[in-house]
C-alpha cells in the first residue's frame, strides 16, 4: 500500500467524482468529435461504471479549456477549392497596394429569405472558432430567395444589380456589359483596371452572345468572353459628356 495503512488519511477538499482514465477519454471524446452534446459524453464514462452529472462533465472539459461554443457556418469547401484558393494566395501574396487598388471584384450572391437557423454548438479550445472542424458546412438551399450581382474596390463598392431568374451565361454576360465599366468609372479606378472572377460555371460557359470588340455573334466561352472584356477595359475609359 502506497501509505501503509487502511485507514483515510487527511485531505484536502472531497475527492474527485471522475477518475483520470475517465478525464482522458471524456477529453479525447470531445476532441474527436465536438459536435458530441454532454448527455452523450455522460453516457459515455456510464460506460465505465462511473456517473456523473453533466455539470461535473462540463466542469471536466472545462479544466482541459473546451469550451461549448455555437458552430460557425461556412461555405462547403472541397480539397481542390482550398488548394486553388492557397494557391492564388501565396502568388499575389507579395502584391504592392497599389495594384491592389486597381482591382475590382465581383461575383454574385443568393439571400435566402427562409433559412433554417438551427444553432449547433462544439467544443473548442480558444481562438479555434474558424477552424475546419469546428464549423458547419452550408451550402446554396432554402425557401424564397433572390440573387443579386454586385462589385467593389478597395475604396469603395460597385454597382448592386438584381438579377431576375436564373442565372446563365448569357444574362451574365449582359449585366458584365451592362455595369462593369460603369462602376470602374464611378470608382474611379483610372485607364486601367483589373477584375477578378471565381470559377463559377457560368462565368466559364460557352453560348452564343456579342464579344465586347465583335461585330457580329459568335460561340466562345464566357473565358474568352471575359479575356476580351478585360483587355477592352485595359484601353481608357471614355468620359462621360458634359450635361449641359
Amino acid at each position: 500500500m502506497e501509505y501503509g495503512t487502511c485507514l483515510n488519511l487527511p485531505r484536502a477538499g472531497h475527492p474527485q467524482k471522475l477518475s483520470d482514465r475517465a478525464r482522458r477519454r471524456l477529453v479525447r471524446e470531445a476532441t474527436k468529435t465536438p459536435t458530441t452534446t454532454l448527455k452523450e459524453l455522460k453516457a459515455s464514462v456510464a460506460q465505465m461504471g462511473e456517473t456523473v452529472h453533466t455539470t461535473t462533465v462540463s466542469r471536466v472539459l472545462h479544466q482541459s479549456k473546451l469550451y461549448g461554443r455555437v458552430a460557425k457556418r461556412k461555405p462547403l469547401l472541397k480539397n481542390d477549392h482550398m488548394k486553388s484558393r492557397l494557391g492564388f494566395a501565396q502568388r499575389h501574396v507579395l502584391e504592392s497596394k497599389v495594384n491592389w487598388k486597381k482591382v475590382l471584384w465581383f461575383d454574385e450572391a443568393k439571400i435566402e429569405l427562409f433559412v433554417h437557423q438551427t444553432r449547433h454548438y462544439v467544443w473548442q479550445t480558444p481562438n479555434t472558432a474558424h477552424c475546419h472542424k469546428y464549423t458547419i458546412s452550408t451550402v446554396k438551399h432554402g425557401g424564397g430567395s433572390i440573387m443579386l450581382w454586385g462589385c467593389f474596390a478597395a475604396a469603395d463598392p460597385g454597382r448592386l444589380v438584381k438579377v431576375e431568374g436564373n442565372t446563365n451565361a448569357e444574362k451574365y454576360r449582359q449585366i458584365l456589359e451592362d455595369n462593369l465599366t460603369q462602376s470602374a468609372r464611378e470608382l474611379q479606378l483610372g485607364r486601367r483596371f483589373i477584375f477578378l472572377q471565381d470559377n463559377n460555371p457560368k462565368h466559364i460557359a460557352k453560348g452564343e452572345c456579342f464579344g465586347v470588340a465583335k461585330s457580329k455573334p459568335r460561340s466562345q466561352s464566357n473565358r474568352e468572353f471575359v479575356s476580351g472584356l478585360e483587355k477592352s477595359c485595359s484601353r481608357p475609359i471614355p468620359e462621360e459628356p458634359d450635361r449641359a
